[in-house]
């Protein structure tokens, strides 16, 4: 598990609660924090939002446009299928380590893609992490699965 590697297709914020993020290309992730300017960032357990760009790319192709951000994510990664990892795995991004802390999360059912289309995919395919150490993430880094025995 600990050779799986997705690619970061884009790292997103937003400013304020209940709009969709925007594509920023890279951004500060602060330890026990999240994105700086991030909105969701905090001291709490849902810091980052990470998608996978495979599930976006399958609810795209039932005819929906949505593009990165749209779902509330921070990071889009494509190569990592985030549901079917556990809470404790965890995540590196060059020196930005995760730790995923919540699969799925129950949608507010007045969220911009529900109510266009009746079905949101963030409850079901979405992870959220807390920061245990901090950097930059951009578009094109590599992301990968920390096995437990190269944990630091």
């Amino acid at each position: 598990m600990g050779n799986v590697r997705g690619k970061v297709m884009a790292v997103c914020i937003s400013e304020s609660k209940g709009t969709a993020k925007q594509n920023v290309g890279r951004a500060l992730c602060r330890e026990n924090h999240g994105f700086v300017g991030d909105a969701h960032a905090g001291n709490w357990h849902r810091q980052v939002s990470l998608l996978s760009f495979d599930r976006v790319e399958e609810f795209k192709s039932r005819g929906v446009m949505v593009g990165p951000g749209d779902f509330g994510e921070n990071l889009l990664v494509a190569g990592i299928e985030f549901k079917a990892l556990a809470v404790g795995t965890r995540l590196r991004c060059k020196q930005v380590e995760l730790e995923l802390t919540q699969i799925g999360k129950q949608c507010h059912q007045g969220c911009r893609i529900f109510q266009a289309v009746g079905d949101c995919i963030m409850p079901r395919d979405g992870v959220f992490a807390r920061v245990l150490q901090g950097g930059e993430i951009e578009v094109g880094d590599s992301l990968q699965i920390i096995a437990e025995e190269e944990r630091g």
